[in-house]
């Protein structure tokens, strides 16, 4: 399903990370904690997450969906140069251009090979295979601008707004963060959102349901969340439940679930603000 960006409303962000190692738990996923902490940052909220093997019929159609929602999508992992790198020719194939090497990349990527044969004590063969090789993780879909790599000088790429990084997180989130401040800085949002819940005891969800709509119709706003646990290790058994979003919104919003909760059969806990 495409995902559509509706006229006027905020940009949204998504990430993709691309990986058999994640799937199959050879490594753990870090990449979309940390960008949900880099938006945060920012007063930014991660909209959607995606996670896609190494498989090019499933990057191409998960990248297709990305070019055509008009988010703001960070894609890692896949952009290197091995067999079981897909990522860069998938990016093509969605967008329907050729792979090129890009001149910019091209000039990273030697003065890569020359730090690394100068660091061996070994002259610089610009024309050894394995050399020449290493010059396809320039090569980008035709009308892409690089991400400057700060760890190794081996670029990602950008298309419009889908941004093209590597798995490693020692590169990817300078990349991503390089890319938030330079390219959005018109979108942080810092201090436009506010969040503050209560845990709950001896409630159901389905009881609290009405209660919960009726705070969003009376706030337009507001978001209200319901977190349920069996096993917590301080609260045990509870809900969380909370309202976020505008702030001018939040002490009204809130009162009225506190005057809510009082109507049901449940005990209070603690009240958290975030």
């Amino acid at each position: 399903m495409t995902r559509q960006s509706s006229p006027g409303a905020k940009r949204a962000f998504g990430l993709i990370i691309v990986g058999d190692e994640i799937l199959s738990g050879k490594r753990a996923d870090k990449h979309m904690p940390k960008v949900i902490e880099l938006l945060a940052a920012r007063g930014l909220p991660l909209a959607w997450a995606e996670y896609v093997g190494d498989e090019p019929l499933r990057i191409t159609a998960a990248l297709a969906r990305a070019f055509a929602s008009g988010d703001i999508v960070f894609s890692t992992g896949g952009i290197g140069a091995t067999p079981d790198d897909h990522t860069r020719q998938c990016a093509a194939a969605a967008l329907g251009v050729p792979l090129v090497l890009h001149p910019e990349a091209e000039v990273l990527i030697r003065e890569r090979m020359q730090d690394t044969a100068r660091e061996s004590g070994v002259p610089y063969e610009p024309d050894r295979p394995d050399n020449v090789h290493r010059l396809n993780m320039g090569v980008f879909p035709l009308g892409s601008n690089i991400i400057v790599n700060p760890y190794n000088k081996i670029p990602g790429f950008s298309v419009a707004d889908v941004h093209f990084v590597p798995g490693f997180p020692v590169m990817a989130w300078p990349m991503i963060e390089s890319v938030l401040d330079s390219r959005y800085v018109e979108l942080f949002a810092h201090g436009s959102a506010a969040e503050k819940s209560v845990i709950v005891f001896g409630a159901m969800e389905a009881t609290l349901t009405p209660l919960m709509e009726a705070i969003e119709r009376t706030h337009a706003g507001i978001k209200v969340f319901s977190l349920p646990s069996v096993d917590h290790p301080t609260y045990g058994r509870h809900i969380e439940l909370g309202v976020k979003g505008d702030p001018g919104e939040i002490e009204a919003a809130y009162a009225q679930l506190l005057e809510g909760l009082r109507t049901f059969d449940a005990r209070l806990g603690p009240e958290l603000v975030r």
